[in-house]
């Protein structure tokens, strides 16, 4: 064997006692895949556009025996989760309108929504007062809070509702439609349990002017909410009403 013959050769075996302890040790020189990130086990409903009806939507028909209770989303999770297992308790599915400041800070509650059949939509990034807002900054909070959706659930929601306001101005109304919303989800029943009146107050709020295709307005963040739902849910029971999300209240 020449010398330059024995140099390959100490240098093959060389390579190979290398490849070999590397083996041994685990490791593989050779470039990992990235793995995608995961996507969500269940994607969230997107938005629906329902002809017939206007860009703001503040009921539905009126000639079937259905309301939907709707919820602004933050505050205590707590009182969230409370809120949910009462609807659920009481066979009521429900809408809730998440601030995504909230679902920033309790993530978790995104999939908490969908998995007990409700709605689950946009109530902007920082519950703001949108109207007075330009047509390029209310987009961004609706399009900001629909980012944190998308990423939580794989959809931007189901509704988006104006924060601080009951009517969205056309400026906010075509803001929302921009981020990907054909409606905005407005109220006839304010249950004015944001003002802490009591639980028989909430439940007289709405008991007294709801009727057949009422959208209620709620809050999740209110122990008044919570100690109102069963008797409210036992009273639209009583009346023939269903509690249905918004969805299935104009399906």
């Amino acid at each position: 064997m020449t010398l330059t013959d024995r140099r390959s050769a100490l240098r093959a075996g060389a390579a190979a006692a290398l490849a070999g302890a590397l083996t041994a040790c685990g490791t593989d020189s050779r470039p990992v895949p990235r793995r995608p990130a995961p996507a969500p086990e269940r994607a969230g409903p997107a938005p629906r556009r329902f002809p017939g009806h206007p860009v703001e939507i503040a009921s539905g028909p009126r000639d079937r025996p259905r309301v939907a209770l709707t919820f602004h989303g933050q505050g205590d999770p707590a009182l969230a989760r409370a809120v949910l297992a009462e609807a659920e308790k009481g066979g009521a599915r429900v809408t809730v309108l998440a601030v995504g400041e909230w679902l920033d800070a309790h993530p978790e509650l995104a999939r908490r929504i969908l998995d007990g059949g409700h709605d689950l939509g946009n109530h902007t990034q920082r519950h703001l007062d949108i109207n007075a807002m330009t047509e390029d900054q209310a987009y961004a909070e609706i399009s900001a809070c629909a980012a944190r959706l998308r990423r939580l659930t794989g959809s931007i929601g189901s509704w988006f509702r104006p924060s601080r306001t009951q009517h969205a101005t056309p400026a906010v109304q075509e803001a929302a439609r921009r981020a990907g919303y054909p409606h905005v989800l407005s109220y006839d029943v304010d249950s004015l349990d944001f003002t802490s009146p009591g639980a028989a107050a909430v439940v007289r709020n709405v008991t007294g002017p709801v009727r057949n295709g009422s959208v209620v307005s709620l809050h999740l963040g209110y122990a008044d909410t919570v100690a109102a739902l069963p008797p409210l849910l036992a009273d639209l029971d009583r009346r023939g009403l269903r509690a249905v999300t918004t969805t299935e209240l104009l399906t």
